[in-house]
């Protein structure tokens, strides 16, 4: 993962500063400033603490693990905790965390805690996004929460993209369950159901998040009317996030249902065949048990009486198997 990165933006553009620079640039008022944390370092703690004067409720934040999205919401500052989605093995879905302090002049974006087995690439993708459209100068942020805004609908694209790539495997599962080819059907259950847990996950973190942005466009505290737009539109982003990802799973599981009325039929239809092999063979195993020691292995065999026992064999597999077929079991 690369190092902390301290942006200035202006109408002209952006430029890259140092971070001893960081105090200067938070007292230019033709300046906004953005300062992207790969993670919560000691030095990266000083910086939020002592240089920008950042609640120390919302260090905190920034440094531990946040579990579901929240806001907190400051005299001067605001924030914002929201997950994006990363699939990892066995149908895992990482959260990959990304919180915003937001500022009068200021954004601050912190990454992580990171799982040890996800890449730390990863969790700039949405920031290492808006970034270079700030330096290919398509797009130019007015005020702290223009510039969240285009953070956090990078966060709403990465759901949208990421139930995009299962809406193709749900597509692929159902086509295996309407042509038969669907494998080993243990298998073939956790592919379902890993697919059905990847919709859900991500479900939750469009839902949540734009409770987040619902409550700040509530309170409206800190926001004035230029922005709270924004923050309406990030609510609506991330609750279309949550409908899609709920449309998704409401038709996987009618694949699911489909999958697993096909399997019962399956079932129903061996056991009834089974059931019709057991009232063929039955009566003709009971009798061939009481009449075959005695018919024969014996001394000689008593071949009328044999094909008397036969016959009514014959005759009885003849009747039961009419029967069964009456019955609409074959």
């Amino acid at each position: 993962m690369g190092g902390m990165r301290i942006l200035a933006v202006t109408q002209d553009g952006v430029e890259t500063h140092p971070m001893s620079a960081v105090k200067g640039l938070l007292d230019d008022p033709g300046i906004l400033l953005w300062v992207d944390i790969p993670e919560c370092s000691e030095e990266a703690i000083t910086l939020l603490t002592d240089v920008i004067g950042c609640h120390p409720l919302a260090v905190r934040d920034c440094m531990q693990r946040n579990r579901v999205p929240r806001v907190r919401i400051y005299e001067h500052q605001h924030l914002v905790i929201l997950h994006g989605p990363q699939l990892g093995a066995s149908g895992h879905v990482h959260y990959i965390e990304l919180d915003q302090i937001i500022g009068d002049r200021y954004v601050v974006t912190v990454h992580g805690p990171l799982n040890p087995v996800v890449d730390p690439e990863v969790a700039q993708r949405e920031t290492g996004a808006v970034r270079r459209r700030l330096e290919s100068g398509r797009l130019r942020p007015g005020t702290p929460y223009e510039l969240s805004y285009a953070i956090s609908s990078a966060v709403a694209h990465t759901l949208e993209s990421f139930i995009e790539d299962l809406t193709r495997e749900v597509w692929l599962l159902e086509q295996r369950v309407t042509s038969g080819h669907m494998g080993n059907p243990e298998e073939f259950l956790e592919e379902l159901f890993q697919a059905r847990h990847g919709l859900l996950t991500v479900r939750t973190m469009g839902a949540l998040g734009a409770e987040v942005f619902g409550r700040i466009a509530a309170m409206g505290k800190g926001v004035d009317a230029r922005n709270l737009p924004l923050i309406t539109d990030i609510a609506d982003q991330l609750t279309r996030v949550g409908a899609l990802a709920d449309g998704e799973r409401e038709y996987l599981q009618g694949v699911i249902e489909f999958y697993r009325a096909r399997a019962e039929t399956k079932m129903t239809i061996a056991a009834e065949r089974l059931a019709v092999i057991a009232v063929v063979t039955l009566p003709i195993t009971a009798l061939s048990s009481i009449y075959g020691m005695n018919i024969i292995v014996n001394s000689q065999t008593h071949l009328p009486q044999l094909i008397l026992v036969l016959t009514v064999m014959a005759i009885m597999s003849a009747l039961l198997l009419t029967w069964a077929k009456r019955r609409g079991w074959w």
